[in-house]
């Protein structure tokens, strides 16, 4: 079996978003969701989704986003 320093070293030779795939499996494998913090983060993004959708929210760039903080 690999090392820890292994599969480290062999992540860095993946792209960004391959290495987002596995720390995403790898959260998934390890930490057991609470059912009732996953059913308010549901009910909260269908909240956000839908008040986007409406035009309800101010929608801004990335971009702008970060120049706030970058001065």
């Amino acid at each position: 079996m690999p090392t820890a320093r292994q599969l480290v070293e062999e992540l860095e030779k993946l792209s960004p978003d391959e290495r987002l795939q596995v720390i995403d499996q790898v959260i998934h494998d390890t930490i057991e969701p609470h059912p009732e913090i996953e059913s308010i983060w549901v009910r909260e993004a269908s909240a956000r989704w839908e008040a986007f959708e409406r035009g309800d929210v101010t929608v801004r760039s990335y971009r702008d986003v970060m120049e706030k903080y970058r001065t």
